[in-house]
């Protein structure tokens, strides 16, 4: 590894020097030789930049990127301006970490800020934390900070994403908690299960809306009923449906979550993306990771600070509640670029056209002959129809065609459509759909 440290072989030396020790083999002379390794590692020789690009490109060729994609399923395609990921690239942001000296990361706090700003904007909440890992983890820890000693049972519906409930469910266990799945009914959360699953060490509902099967849930109802049980209510969110839907806190939520991943970042694999939360002042302590705050400095200027930062490695380790441990910068200043550059009214459009596009595909798609709407109620962008055929012909075809299809679920296919998708593209889907069911 010696080529991969910066220092030379002199400064080295001049180290070795300066502690009094002769070579490296003398540094290390405390560990047993039978662990050390004895040889050169086995790597490659080192390549000029052109050599590594060519063998890059050779690796990337082998992949299939789909022109149009017709599938959703919690990561999603959507247009993303070109500054969104430029001004992220900047090495000021790229190659920072953490703002833990504030004198001196006064940029990095602004833009953390600044991105608890909008998200707050988004929900409707008085207070958000600095994100965390994804939507999957912030549902699980938004359940952790509704739990008490008394109120240790988390309800969750079964209408939300698959890697959600799991995600709650690992973490439930891993505190000898109870999570419990409540079934769902047409496609949404089924009240009347609810309503006798509500007990009173019942500590929270967890819905997501549009849910995994892309219907909206009538939060307003469910956090009713919740409330009513002395239950607080999480309401998991797509952050493109809340420029049309009512937001979480209008809806009666106690903490909004979501995955950030529509802001701006593209699918890539399935990652990094990052969790959004918020909630009221009245649980503004419960958040986990970091929250900046403004306020004015000996001058009299504005300034940013950590205002809380409730982690592990700060405050009572042992009553730690979550262990958290990254604030996902960079992916949250892409999101709050995306936001400014959208601004309200763009990121309306996009909300718009991503319904009316999924709307006018779903109509297309039912004129054919055993296809059906497998729900009936409202969805945003996603919806699932019943398929007359092996679902897994009908993807084959479109992917034939450089599309990807929606996702095979139980009777049917979830699909999805976004802005990015034409209307040449969805009558084209449509008519190959068409042809397979024949």
């Amino acid at each position: 590894m010696g080529s991969y440290i910066p220092s030379s072989v002199r400064e080295r030396q001049e180290m070795l020097d300066f502690i009094g020790v002769k070579s490296i083999d003398e540094l290390f002379a405390v560990i047993p030789e039978k662990v050390r390794f004895d040889r050169a590692l086995d790597i490659p020789k080192g390549l000029s930049e052109m050599e590594v690009r060519r063998v890059m490109g050779e690796m990337a060729a082998k992949n299939t990127v789909f022109p149009v994609i017709l599938r959703g399923a919690g990561a999603y395609d959507h247009h993303i301006p070109s500054i969104v990921k430029y001004i992220p690239a900047k090495e000021e942001f790229l190659t920072t970490y953490t703002p833990y000296q504030a004198e001196i990361s006064q940029g990095v706090l602004q833009s953390i800020f600044e991105y608890q700003t909008m998200i707050c904007q988004l929900t409707g909440m008085d207070v958000s934390n600095a994100s965390v890992y994804d939507g999957a983890s912030a549902a699980a820890e938004a359940v952790t900070m509704c739990r008490d000693r008394k109120r240790t049972k988390a309800l969750v519906s079964g209408a939300a994403h698959p890697d959600v409930i799991e995600t709650i469910r690992t973490y439930c266990n891993s505190a000898n908690c109870e999570m419990v799945v409540v079934p769902h009914k047409n496609g949404v959360t089924d009240v009347d299960a609810l309503t006798e699953m509500m007990t009173a060490d019942s500590c929270c509902l967890y819905v997501q809306s549009p849910n995994f099967f892309g219907q909206i849930e009538d939060i307003t109802a469910l956090s009713d009923m919740a409330h009513g049980a002395g239950l607080k209510l999480i309401a998991g969110c797509n952050p493109i449906a809340l420029a049309v839907l009512k937001t979480p806190v209008e809806c009666g939520a106690d903490i909004a979550v979501g995955e950030g991943q529509p802001l701006g970042m593209p699918l890539s694999y399935g990652g990094p993306y990052l969790g959004f939360m918020a909630t009221s002042d009245a649980m503004a302590r419960k958040l986990p990771g970091r929250i900046v705050g403004q306020t004015e400095d000996a001058e009299g200027k504005r300034a940013f600070v950590l205002t809380l930062q409730a982690r592990e490695q700060h405050i009572r380790r042992e009553k730690a509640s979550s262990n958290i441990c990254s604030n996902q910068a960079l992916c949250a200043l892409t999101a709050s670029v995306y936001c400014s550059v959208m601004g309200p009214h763009g990121l309306k459009q996009v909300a718009q056209q991503c319904h009316s596009k999924a709307v006018y595909f779903a109509n297309l798609l039912c004129k054919i002959p055993g296809v059906a709407m497998k729900y009936e109620g409202q969805f945003f962008h996603e919806f699932v129809t019943t398929v007359p055929t092996d679902a897994e012909k009908i993807l084959a075809a479109l992917a034939e065609n450089g599309i990807l299809g929606g996702l095979p679920v139980e009777g049917g296919i979830l699909w999805c459509v976004t802005e990015k998708v034409t209307r040449e593209d969805i009558e084209r889907a449509a008519k190959i759909v068409e042809e397979v069911c024949a």
